[in-house]
């Protein structure tokens, strides 16, 4: 038997996730298996349509921070395939350790009329690697040697960018919020 939810945080999450409309029951569900009854510090609830040729899809992204961890559950909606013959809807979530998060990367545009544009909030935990690479250069503008290749190996665990325009400054507000509170807690400060 489930506990009931506080109001606050906690119910705050779950109240917009049923106001966004977008198969509420299982985003719940989903993310209600995956806090196991540990109460919610923060959140962000992002949910985004994308266009795909006639046809409209939309996913949802619930980024939540507990205690000892962060929860995400990542929603879509898939068009028929040889599984499944008709339209479905698959919900993932994913729990982290907030021990084993590496880094909070943040990064905010700003107009050059200094309003706050859009944010881009990336959490690393070693799970996902992203590797650039390009081929090495020197100096020697006649050189036509092969130096190789010279490349950047990123943390890539999960990124969520969101914009003013499009989602609503308090949306921007509420993701940096949430990188401050997720970077005191991995700092050891929280």
């Amino acid at each position: 038997m489930r506990r009931e939810r506080p109001a606050g945080p906690s119910s705050d999450v779950f109240t917009e996730i049923a106001r966004s409309g977008y198969y509420p029951d299982i985003v719940t569900a989903g993310l209600r298996d995956a806090l196991a009854d540990e109460d919610v510090l923060a959140h962000v609830v992002h949910h985004e349509p994308t266009f795909e040729r006639d046809e409209i899809r939309r996913h949802m992204t619930v980024l939540v921070m507990t205690p000892s961890r962060v929860v995400l559950v990542h929603t879509d909606e898939h068009p028929p395939d040889d599984l499944l013959p008709k339209p479905y809807t698959s919900t993932t979530s994913e729990a982290v350790s907030i021990h084993r998060i590496r880094s909070v990367v943040v990064t905010r545009m700003v107009a050059t009329s200094g309003k706050l544009e859009e944010a881009v909030v990336t959490i690393g935990w070693g799970a996902v690697s992203h590797l650039d690479l390009e081929p090495a250069q020197c100096s020697d503008p006649d050189c036509d040697a092969d130096h190789g290749y010279t490349g950047n190996l990123t943390g890539d665990d999960f990124s969520l960018r969101l914009s003013s325009a499009a989602d609503g400054g308090a949306a921007v507000e509420r993701l940096l919020e949430f990188a401050r509170r997720l970077s005191a807690a991995t700092s050891g400060t929280a």
